[in-house]
């Protein structure tokens, strides 16, 4: 199958919605914990968490046009401190419905099976029992002209892990525990590891 560019503008919007969220991969699935100074938790599904170096440590999302209330944003603005929890495969359709949209005095740990939790003094929520937890500290963010999106940028301040899902050189096997991917935007897929390669240098060298 083919489709241009005109092809893409002229489809029924959501069946473009549907077609370009997927089309760029499997995505990361998070929930980002935060809450307001007036002390309400607030948890949502993000699926653009994405790597963005090592040192220092940092993470970025992508917030969609601050048009309409933003509730994660708002609140991470006004704190600077946010958690990410990554989903797994027994939270899957709770961490879904955190993308309804409720309003801001209506925390999603009390309208889903989603339980928070306080570790080191954060202000901000982990979601308990995540895998994988992450204290985040804002850092900034960049203005996105193009579609009017928000790119922003925080650091790793805590890192919270199941036991067993460390390797010893440092990897995080998060197959080990059954952590979710987003395929377009309400697809999960758990994946599975297949393997693991050695660092890749030119065949060139490698025959000298």
């Amino acid at each position: 199958m083919h489709f241009s560019r005109k092809d893409i503008d002229e489809m029924h919007h959501l069946y473009r919605i549907n077609l370009i969220n997927s089309c760029s991969g499997f995505k990361s699935a998070n929930l980002i914990g935060s809450k307001s100074k007036n002390g309400i938790e607030n948890v949502a599904v993000f699926s653009s968490v994405t790597h963005l170096g090592s040192h220092p440590p940092l993470l970025g999302f992508i917030l969609r046009p601050t048009t309409v209330p933003r509730n994660t944003y708002e609140n991470i603005k006004e704190t600077g401190v946010y958690t990410i929890n990554h989903i797994y495969k027994t939270i899957i359709e709770d961490a879904h419905h955190t993308s309804a949209k409720y309003d801001k005095d209506v925390s999603e740990f009390d309208v889903t099976k989603l339980h928070s939790e306080y570790k080191n003094d954060c202000f901000a929520p982990f979601v308990k029992g995540a895998p994988v937890q992450l204290q985040m500290k804002y850092v900034s963010e960049y203005y996105i002209k193009e579609n009017d999106t928000i790119l922003l940028i925080g650091e790793i301040k805590e890192l919270f892990l199941k036991d067993d899902l460390l390797e010893n050189d440092g990897f995080i096997n998060l197959s080990k525990a059954e952590i979710a991917s987003i395929n377009g935007l309400d697809a999960y897929t758990i994946p599975k590891l297949e393997k693991r390669l050695e660092y890749q240098r030119p065949k060139q060298l490698l025959e000298k």
